[in-house]
């Protein structure tokens, strides 16, 4: 058994989840959880088919949609209660590229690194297909959270990870409640508020090419009262020191 299990949320990626899986396969023993949200596309019932061909990949279904960090949280707690030592986080669309894993995990196993994170936005990082303007409401919106809660990342929003069970456990998993992509931030920023080594690798966003993206207004919207609101409750804390 791996001490490593990659998890995959899904909802409604049938069109990429096999070749996804086929490609993560290719390039590490790790074990997969995919977390399927009721897909009704029928995605829930291809993961059950490719668990029932490779004994590494796991399938947890889950009654709802209910957003991306719950969904991660679920995940989460399937690989504490099962002992792995990392979890990777890592998209169904195939906007991340499995290859990038090799490096990543190498990192976590032969650093102190409680999270490694796959990082757009350092010196070798790169975005293949998005828009001039969707580049710049992402580097705007890390730049922000960068500010607001004193952090040292520079992609905060970055979706593709890995990180160690034991920094899982120090961060309070009951206690996050973002649902959206401020999750993101909300888990990166609790593991480095602990002390914990953050090391960003970089790696190159490719968007996706097939099936919809679950990003919209709210999603941003979430982010950016959450992070307004942790930055002020830090300020505070800062002036009474």
């Amino acid at each position: 058994m791996s001490d490593v299990v990659i998890i995959i949320p899904t909802y409604n990626e049938s069109s990429t989840l096999a070749t996804i899986i086929a490609r993560t396969r290719a390039v590490t023993p790790a074990e997969i959880l995919i977390v399927d949200d009721n897909s009704p596309d029928g995605t829930g019932a291809l993961a059950d088919g490719l668990a029932d061909s490779d004994t590494s990949i796991h399938v947890l279904h889950r009654d709802e949609k209910q957003g991306l960090g719950p969904a991660y949280i679920a995940g989460f707690q399937w690989a504490l209660d099962r002992g792995y030592r990392f979890v990777v986080e890592m998209d169904a669309d195939g906007s991340h590229d499995p290859a990038s894993l090799v490096a990543m995990l190498a990192i976590a196993h032969n650093t102190d690194a409680s999270l490694v994170l796959g990082s757009r936005w350092v010196r070798g990082g790169a975005i293949d297909g998005w828009s001039l303007s969707r580049e710049l409401l992402s580097r705007a919106g890390n730049a922000y959270a960068r500010f607001a809660l004193g952090s040292r990342i520079h992609d905060l929003t970055g979706g593709f990870r890995v990180i160690s069970t034991d920094a899982l456990q120090e961060i309070e998993l009951s206690s996050i409640a973002s649902s959206g992509y401020s999750f993101q931030i909300e888990v990166a920023h609790r593991i480095e508020s602990t002390g914990a080594t953050v090391i960003e690798h970089p790696i190159t966003f490719h968007e996706r090419v097939s099936g919809v993206s679950k990003m919209h207004m709210g999603i941003v919207v979430e982010a950016l009262w959450r992070i307004t609101l942790w930055g002020c409750v830090r300020a505070l804390r800062l002036r009474r020191l």
